[in-house]
Parts: C-alpha cells; structure tokens; sequence
C-alpha cells in the first residue's frame, strides 16, 4: 500500500487558542532578547580581560590605560570614573600627582604577573564581587572589586587593596 492509499482518520480542523499565541509571543520575545543577554559578557570574562593585560613583566605587557575619561568609564561605574577624572584633571592643572599613583588594578607601579586567578561570586541582582589573586614579583597579592552590571555591561564601583580602597583614596581627599 503506498503512502497515499494510508487511510487518514476523520479529524476537526485545528482552532490556534489564546494559549497558544501567548506561548509563541512569550518565545519570540525571549529569543529577540538574546543578542542582549549575549552581549553583556559575564563579570570574570570582563575581570579576566582587564588582567589578560598584566601577565608578565611590565616592561613587555601593556597593563590598562586609564589616562582618558573615555579609557576610565570603560572600567569604572559612573560616580567612581568621575572622581578618578576629576582628581587626575586637577592634579594636572596644578602640576600635581593626583591620589591614584599606582596601577589600582595591580596595586602597584611596575609588575611581573604570575598565577593569576580569577574568582567572581554575585553579590545581588546586578552585582558581583571578584577576588582576583596573582604574584607580583613573587609576592602574593589579592585585589578585590565591587562590581556592577549597567547597560553598557560590567562596570568597578570600587577596588579593595590590603592597606585600604579606591573610593577611600578620594573619600580623604582634602582633609
């Protein structure tokens, strides 16, 4: 009996419900979203770019510039790249150094980068904490950063060292 002599059982012409539409909607809304979800990276893919640049010696890794207000806003939340800029603007009008006078995200001037390793936990709704452990010159070191998720993806609203934080630095700023 070939394919088309299969007698086929009398049905009633299926009726798309409510149900159903929604469903599709629902689906549809979800996967326009994707591209959205995909381009916000996750909090250790953004801290391991930032560290990708520190492995080695300082005299052959390039570390991260954050010499311009566009450079700083990439890695730093709004309120914390404005007090960074801020305090290097002035700094510079006075023929000053400002409060930041290391690299904040090595704790340090010069560098040779090894065993770094990189954990994030969150820390609520659109917000993580990263340890970030590493030797510099031998020496073990961790940095800790306060992160936060924003449109234009993660940003630092804060860098905890041994001996005190980034805000910190600018928290005692004319006292």
């Amino acid at each position: 009996m070939a394919m088309t002599d299969v007698p086929m059982p009398d049905r009633p012409a299926r009726v798309i419900g409510r149900r159903a539409v929604l469903g599709g909607v629902v689906l549809a809304s979800l996967i326009a979203g994707l591209p959205a979800l995909a381009a916000a990276p996750s909090a250790r893919v953004f801290l391991a770019g930032i560290y990708a640049a520190y492995l080695g010696p300082s005299s052959a890794s390039r570390g991260v510039a954050i010499d311009t207000r566009a450079r700083i806003g990439r890695y730093f939340a709004p309120d914390l790249a404005a007090l960074i800029a801020d305090d290097a603007d002035a700094a510079a009008r006075n023929g000053d150094e400002g409060e930041l006078d290391g690299d904040p995200f090595i704790d340090g001037q010069d560098w040779t980068i090894t065993d770094l390793a990189i954990a994030v936990r969150p820390a609520g709704p659109r917000r993580a904490v990263g340890v970030v452990t590493f030797r510099n010159f031998g020496k073990p070191t961790s940095v800790t950063l306060d992160l936060v998720l924003l449109p234009p993806g993660w940003r630092i609203t804060d860098i905890h060292w041994a001996e005190g934080t980034l805000r910190g630095l600018y928290a005692t700023k004319g006292q």
